[in-house]
């Protein structure tokens, strides 16, 4: 497969490093500093807070050139307007790993619609300069699957080529027959945390302040009860039964864990706010929209 990974944070850094070494052309696409870290040093990995850094010298671009099987877009909800631009004239299906609850129907107005994919990224962790640490590997991260899916829910040869080409790197990709209705889920999930978070300075702060966690638990109720599908996955859909008594010690042990702290929750830049505030403008659009 030849395939481009655009933009290279901690989703696009893992995928393309993973593409790489299971033997496939691969060129991640990136700018400014990080395109100059790249370009001496390569894909530089460690696991949460080891010393051991790896480096994968995956091939780099500042600019998509042309003929690609696929481009796999790994930036933030903000960013993609900007993205959307630059691949019209580019050749290639064009699946965005990222949350994104607007549907596909912006993405493939832009692109066309039969070039879009939809995808969930599983890649966790966080930028250390311009090393990615990342969870260490365990019997649930090799489990959790990487959902892809058709904006129809169709299964296409181009959607189980894709899923093919993602398991021979070892990443548990799985076609999704109802993808958009995971990424509406997990967007009022997401929203609800990241807010939070930021509003309390951190993962860590949140869980310490057992009224904020509460509040973030009906802020989350709030978003689930105004999609117009049934949760995605099912077990989300918990968190609107179960009695607060239950989840909120839950989600302060989430919050407190090694997986919250090395997801990216602790990231409180601008690019952070400007990804929530574009999530939250999509939510508010579908539920005006029903």
């Amino acid at each position: 497969m030849k395939l481009l990974v655009y933009g290279a944070g901690v989703t696009g850094s893992q995928l393309a490093a993973r593409m790489h070494e299971a033997g496939h052309d691969v060129s991640l696409l990136a700018r400014g500093e990080r395109l100059a870290a790249l370009r001496r040093h390569g894909v530089r990995f460690a696991e949460e807070d080891s010393p051991t850094v790896r480096q994968v010298p995956v091939p780099v671009v500042e600019h998509p050139a042309d003929g690609y099987d696929l481009v796999a877009v790994c930036v933030r909800a903000h960013q993609v307007d900007a993205v959307l631009e630059s691949l019209v004239g580019v050749e290639g299906d064009v699946l965005f790993l990222l949350n994104w609850a607007a549907g596909p129907q912006p993405l493939g107005a832009v692109l066309g619609h039969e070039r879009v994919l939809l995808g969930m990224t599983v890649f966790g962790g966080t930028m250390d300069g311009d090393v990615v640490r990342h969870r260490a590997a365990g019997f649930l991260t090799r489990r959790v699957a990487m959902p892809i899916g058709e904006p129809d829910g169709r299964t296409t040869p181009r959607l189980e080529r894709t899923v093919r080409a993602f398991r021979t790197a070892g990443i548990n990709a799985r076609a999704q027959p109802r993808m958009d209705a995971l990424l509406r889920t997990h967007a009022a999930f997401d929203l609800s945390l990241g807010q939070s978070v930021l509003a309390a300075g951190g993962p860590v702060a949140l869980a310490g302040d057992p009224d904020a966690v509460r509040g973030m638990l009906r802020l989350i109720r709030q978003h689930l009860a105004a999609l117009d599908t049934p949760a995605m996955p099912r077990g989300l859909g918990a968190l609107r039964i179960l009695p607060e008594g239950l989840l909120v010690p839950l989600l302060r042990r989430f919050l407190r864990s090694p997986t919250a702290v090395h997801s990216g929750l602790s990231d409180t830049s601008p690019a952070t706010t400007a990804a929530l505030e574009r999530l939250a403008e999509q939510m508010r659009a579908r539920a005006s929209a029903r």
